[in-house]
């Protein structure tokens, strides 16, 4: 018997005797059980992340064939309809080609160990002369092909077409050349590829993979033995295919309406390595989507007296020259007739608005709706810690405040901001990012995010993101003797860090209910923005489905609201400063080959560690270290208070890179340059 079987034998219903599994292997079984006392969820969730990163993490283009192709190249493309439309499962969208008569191909780079059964081309009858009439089917290995298949399409169909079947072997590359066109067409458009497949075996896990070098960036894993963490892959490899087979049970795609999925949030992490959510989260929101609106409203913004209240926003406390604001008001339907706008349009429509900026000559064939977007972004959380916050809808977080903790960058929402109208349409802009290709950047911590997809937050792994310091305070105050507590505070310290209790301004905390005292300011700071985030929650919901809320995680979230933080060596370069090195030092050749080898993940950890924050500006000083120019393998340090790295003379480039990159990963804590008790 296979494991799945035995579980489906030990749990399902059956009329009649059950078929007898054989003697299980007690030893096997017992070091799959077997975890070490130091590990933790959080560990689970590292191993999560290793697996997605490693084996599991997808090209997001590749959509429903994802799982049987590594890329998809082909012959050409308008700007408009690329490669990315094969994949991503909307009819509405095509591949079309930009070439000669002729000449037309798609290659797939095939995932080792697939064996196609099936390989389908979407076609559309109505696509008149860009409708294939003809197309072989070659397959191989390099450039080394041989015809497999030659299909003639009938010219009035419309769906799906099968141009190849029955495979025995794996072939490495599959490569549809278009041989004819519908009336002599001169380019092509196909509107997707579906593939059914098997694969010869699931490859990829082995002890191998969880070496040392490889855990870098998963500090929780290491020092774990790589058997042990690949018997606890295997474990959440087959967790996870057991979830998949009750997943669309669990999120029925058939009423995306259905209330929240509470119980996934418990393990929302694990989904990342689902192979059914991503098809599951693409049919909520094509069922959602409503038709684009017959008429694209028009904006008149005033970006001189927007960038007068940016520089100044005490002179406009209603905020009303914003950007932000000059946008919400223009959207507001006219009259009782027109309705609101519901922001649910299908994927390609990619303008919302059309922005007239006064005084300004341009013309806004998107560029002007993008720049909108973009000023909004910035009015909302600016970039600069140097600038004023022209917006009263969230505000900086104590660690920005402080120059302290680990995401300088951050804000969250104000808690004593109660336009929660203007909360909630901000939510469905969030929506409307998430359906679409465009970004509306906030830079929110994790805090938020995860209170935004359901997901639980807890004080000590989130919270100091927000005020690392009022967490390390409360910490040493928890474990402090009664003498200290009484030197530290004497009479002093009362119920008023936050209104806590009635009376709390005369009521003086006790060394013996210091612990209440810090639940009670770890409850109250936990939930202070708790009503500006529900109504940014209610108008996320108004535009997704609580479906693909309960199947995003938060980071996944954020990165489709504000897309990735793109954190380039050219920006860094423009932002970096040498101090006291020579010209041609090769601790900056090296330094520079590191960062050019670093993925943006990597640069932004990097940025973080140096500077605290994780997304650009940020000025970099870089000091020679107190080995001076004697080559060293030891680690780099930083001052993040200075956003200075004091950079070691390696004896190679990869030294650097390696040593750079643990550093990035491994030597983030929370700030210690400034002790809890100075003010």
């Amino acid at each position: 018997f296979r494991w799945e079987q035995v579980v489906d034998l030990t749990y399902s219903l059956r009329l009649g005797a059950k078929p007898k599994p054989m003697e299980q292997d007690e030893a096997a079984v017992e070091k799959l059980r077997f975890v070490p006392p130091t590990w933790t969820y959080e560990c689970d969730e590292d191993l999560v992340h290793f697996l997605y990163d490693h084996i599991g993490k997808e090209d997001e283009n590749l959509g429903s064939v994802k799982q049987y192709v590594d890329s998809i190249d082909v012959s050409s493309y308008t700007e408009d309809f690329n490669v990315s439309c094969l994949t991503d499962s909307h009819a509405d969208t095509y591949w079309e080609s930009d070439g000669s008569q002729g000449q037309h191909w798609v290659r797939l780079n095939m995932k080792k160990g697939t064996i196609v059964k099936k390989l389908l081309l979407t076609v559309d009858t109505t696509d008149e002369n860009f409708m294939p009439k003809r197309v072989a089917v070659y397959g191989g290995e390099g450039d080394n092909l041989k015809k497999l298949n030659d299909v003639g399409i009938d010219e009035s169909y419309i769906g799906d077409v099968c141009v190849l079947e029955d495979m025995t072997t794996h072939l490495p590359v599959i490569e549809i050349r278009i041989v004819e066109c519908r009336d002599d067409g001169i380019d092509v458009r196909l509107r997707g590829i579906k593939i059914k497949s098997s694969r010869q075996r699931d490859l990829g896990l082995s002890a191998d993979m969880f070496q040392l070098p490889n855990l870098v960036r998963y500090p929780r894993l290491e020092g774990t033995d790589p058997d042990l963490l690949y018997r606890r892959a295997v474990l959440i490899q087959r967790f996870i295919k057991l979830l998949d087979s009750v997943l669309h049970h669990l999120v029925p795609a058939w009423d995306h309406t259905v209330g929240t999925f509470s119980k996934l949030k418990h393990i929302k992490q694990f989904l990342l390595l689902s192979k059914r959510r991503t098809a599951l989260i693409t049919q909520c929101l094509k069922d959602s989507e409503t038709s684009k609106p017959n008429f694209m409203p028009r904006l008149y913004i005033n970006r001189r007296l927007a960038m007068e209240h940016r520089d100044n926003p005490a002179l406009d406390p209603s905020c009303k020259n914003a950007v932000f604001t000059q946008v919400y008001e223009g959207l507001k339907p006219s009259d009782k007739f027109e309705k609101p706008l519901d922001y649910r349009w299908p994927l390609r429509y990619d303008q919302w608005w059309e922005c007239k900026f006064i005084a300004e000559g341009i013309i806004d064939q998107g560029g002007g709706f993008r720049d909108s977007l973009a000023d909004m972004s910035e009015e909302l959380c600016p970039s600069s810690a140097d600038t004023p916050v022209p917006l009263p809808f969230f505000v900086r977080t104590s660690n920005q405040g402080n120059g302290t903790g680990e995401a300088r960058d951050m804000y969250v929402p104000n808690p004593s901001c109660k336009d929660f109208p203007k909360y909630e349409w901000i939510g469905q802009i969030m929506g409307a990012a998430l359906r679409g290709k465009e970004f509306l950047v906030l830079a929110l911590p994790g805090f938020v995010w995860k209170q935004l997809t359901g997901e639980e937050v807890s004080w000590s792994k989130d919270f100091p993101a927000v005020d690392s310091v009022l967490v390390k305070l409360l910490e040493v105050m928890e474990v402090m003797d009664k003498d200290t507590f009484e030197f530290k505070f004497g009479n002093e310290l009362t119920y008023t860090m936050v209104e806590l209790i009635p009376n709390g301004s005369s009521t003086v905390v006790r060394y013996e209910d210091r612990k209440e005292f810090i639940r009670l300011v770890q409850k109250a700071r936990l939930e202070e923005s708790k009503e500006q985030i529900m109504a940014m929650q209610a108008g996320l919901l108004k535009v997704v489905p609580q479906a693909v809320l309960d199947l995003l995680t938060w980071q996944e979230l954020e990165k489709k609201v504000c897309g990735d933080p793109e954190v380039t060596v050219d920006a860094l370069k423009k932002l970096t400063r040498f101090e006291d090195f020579e010209p041609l030092d090769t601790r900056v050749q090296y330094f520079w080959e590191a960062l050019n080898n670093f993925t943006n993940e990597d640069r932004s950890r990097f940025l973080r560690f140096v500077t605290g924050r994780s997304r650009l500006p940020a000025r970099i000083y870089i000091y020679p270290d107190k080995m001076g120019s004697e080559t060293t393998d030891a680690l780099p340090e930083s001052s993040t208070c200075s956003s200075t790295l004091f950079l070691p003379n390696y004896a190679t480039a990869k030294v650097c890179e390696e040593k750079l990159r643990y550093a990035a990963y491994n030597c983030v804590a929370i700030d210690t340059d400034m002790s809890p008790w100075e003010e």
